[in-house]
């Protein structure tokens, strides 16, 4: 599955669900409020921006906010809220692809980063962050704990989350460290279903950290939440703050 194929029109449609899940204000807020803290009064560069969920009410707040997007199906529809001028987005893989000027805060949401598959194309999306951050800058990633705790020897499924009308598995290759998540969504009548998938590959904190080191940052914090809740073994995700040192030289 090529991202490019995942990320088409019919998703782009689909995506948005405004004021419920990853839309309702009891986790858009919360990382709009600290990601505009964070910024601290600078420019931010969203990798892999979608269709502005996060961007357009950081961009309210009056932090600037540039995107990098791989799927123009994904800026069209963010498109329908803001103009170019608002939210400038560069069409563009988010390992490679150059915004011009230079930004204080970098991020990635809702465990993006695992859709790059493998462990160069991860490193290389940090060092794609420090290209694009002055000196002392931050780079904000959102990203989930891999529930292998849950898996018994032998099975390669655990189900991450059940409500009526949806169910999410994930499916492992441990050997290989690639995840598959399925999205099971039902019909009121019971019968006619839909499934998305999506591929990943998945990271350890201490994996993510030392590509950062690789990348020349340094981790400034790491919290369970964007509310700044403590993380510990028993975190499902974690927000982690990298930052660059004042004395980083930047490069071209």
């Amino acid at each position: 599955m090529r991202q490019e194929e995942i990320w088409n029109a019919e998703t782009a449609r689909r995506y948005d669900t405004p004021g419920t899940g990853m839309f309702a204000p009891e986790v858009l807020n919360p990382t709009v409020d600290r990601l505009a803290a964070l910024a601290e009064g600078g420019r931010a560069l969203e990798f892999a921006i979608g269709t502005g969920r996060v961007a357009v009410p950081l961009a309210a707040r009056g932090v600037p906010v540039t995107g990098i997007e791989l799927s123009p199906p994904m800026i069209e529809q963010l498109r329908t809220k803001v103009d170019e001028a608002t939210i400038p987005v560069i069409t563009g893989d988010m390992t490679t692809a150059v915004a011009p000027g230079r930004f204080s805060l970098v991020y990635l949401v809702f465990n993006t980063i695992s859709n790059v598959l493998t462990q160069a194309g991860q490193i290389a999306c940090f060092r794609n962050a420090a290209r694009h951050l002055t000196p002392g800058g931050r780079f904000v990633i959102e990203l989930w704990v891999p529930e292998l705790r849950k898996l018994p020897p032998g099975t390669q499924a655990t189900v991450f989350h059940s409500e009526p009308g949806y169910l999410g598995l994930d499916t492992y290759d441990v050997l290989h460290q690639q995840v598959v998540s399925h999205h099971f969504r039902f019909g009121e009548d019971g019968h006619a279903a839909e499934l998305f998938r999506t591929p990943h590959r998945y990271i350890w904190p201490a994996e993510l950290d030392l590509m950062a080191q690789l990348a020349g940052f340094e981790l400034e914090s790491r919290h369970a939440d964007w509310s700044g809740t403590e993380f510990t073994a028993e975190s499902r995700s974690h927000v982690s703050v990298y930052r660059l040192p004042p004395d980083t030289i930047p490069s071209s």
